[in-house]
């Protein structure tokens, strides 16, 4: 009887060297930091091509008084145009305190990975009133555990195409301590602009009092 021959060649399953490039990583699940925690040192660039600035739906070019901005109590938020609509809902809720953030004392920075130019027609056309700093590395939102490599936003919300930092907002004294945190993750959730003032008011007081101690 004649024996079937095995046309394929054996091999030893030892000999399989993994591809570095394919290998698997290990998931990461972002912990943003929280009220309580302290935001390690970031740095923002006095160059104006970092920043972007509207009043009233104007693009405006004032100097950038980086000493001023941070040593008020500082609301700092998340935004990136690969949001959409729900970034435009953003922008929108915090053009509406951006006055009473002042008023209490306090300042508002809006962090972005990079400037593209629908900003512009949606600033006028929602009148608004804020200033931008472009991060095109997502340094400060890594500082702050809203950006990752490892979960990355596409992977997890429909709609979004790109890595971007999540649609935070917190409030931190000069201290750099967190007073405020808000993540918004369900998106059904109501903006929660009382308590980000409120939390601006306590902190500008307790700083004020802290320098006349």
């Amino acid at each position: 009887m004649l024996k079937a021959i095995n046309k394929y060649p054996s091999f030893d399953l030892s000999e399989i060297i993994p591809d570095p490039e394919f290998a698997i990583k290990k998931y990461k699940p972002l912990t943003p930091v929280k009220a309580g925690n302290y935001v390690p040192d970031f740095v923002l660039n006095p160059n104006y091509a970092n920043w972007q600035q509207f009043y009233n739906g104007s693009e405006t070019h004032g100097p950038i008084l980086l000493r001023y901005l941070l040593d008020k109590p500082l609301v700092i938020t998340f935004y990136s145009h690969h949001w959409k609509n729900l970034g435009v809902d953003h922008l929108k809720q915090l053009n509406a305190i951006q006055h009473e953030i002042k008023a209490n004392g306090g300042n508002l920075l809006i962090v972005s990975e990079e400037r593209e130019d629908t900003l512009q027609a949606i600033a006028w056309e929602h009148s608004l009133s804020l200033n931008f700093y472009y991060d095109a590395t997502n340094e400060i939102a890594r500082k702050f555990r809203t950006f990752s490599d490892e979960n990355p936003a596409w992977s997890r919300f429909s709609g979004v195409d790109e890595n971007v930092a999540l649609l935070a907002t917190y409030v931190i004294d000069p201290s750099r301590q967190v007073i405020y945190d808000y993540i918004n993750l369900n998106f059904d959730e109501a903006f929660p602009a009382q308590q980000i003032i409120s939390n601006v008011y306590v902190t500008a007081l307790l700083n004020s009092q802290r320098k006349s101690a």
